[in-house]
């Protein structure tokens, strides 16, 4: 992506997370990722625009889409999988009644766990980019 364009989605993740680094490798390296944009919010530097906190941007997934839109959590999964060739069918899943709602409610119970699931994995040597 050229830095003239928009992407369709800017990403928003906690690079300090071991398990979050891993995730946004995958997505990463897959095909439609160049319409991506990545933003570690774990750099005090990182601009994340009015309507989002650092904090709250640490604390829970959000993405922006290309209209400005923010979403979070499990909306914010499916943005990302939409952009995905690889990952559509997940977007397609979602869209299905009551899936979302479904994720999110799994995406809530996470997020309390998600501080002790990353020092277990920094614990063991988890390295993100080798684990993906």
């Amino acid at each position: 992506m050229t830095r003239n364009e928009t992407p369709e989605v800017t990403v928003y993740y906690d690079g300090a997370c071991p398990l979050c680094s891993a995730e946004i490798g995958h997505y990463r390296k897959q095909q439609g990722a160049e319409r991506l944009c990545f933003v570690d919010v774990s750099r005090e530097d990182v601009e994340v625009g009015p309507d989002l906190d650092p904090d709250a941007a640490r604390g829970r997934f959000h993405v922006r889409r290309a209209d400005g839109t923010l979403q979070s959590g499990a909306r914010g999964f499916v943005a990302i999988w939409a952009q995905l060739p690889r990952w559509r069918w997940a977007a397609k899943l979602a869209r299905v009644p009551g899936v979302t709602q479904m994720l999110e409610g799994a995406y809530r119970v996470f997020l309390p766990l998600r501080p002790w699931l990353s020092r277990m994995a920094g614990r063991i040597g988890f390295k993100p980019e080798n684990n993906i």
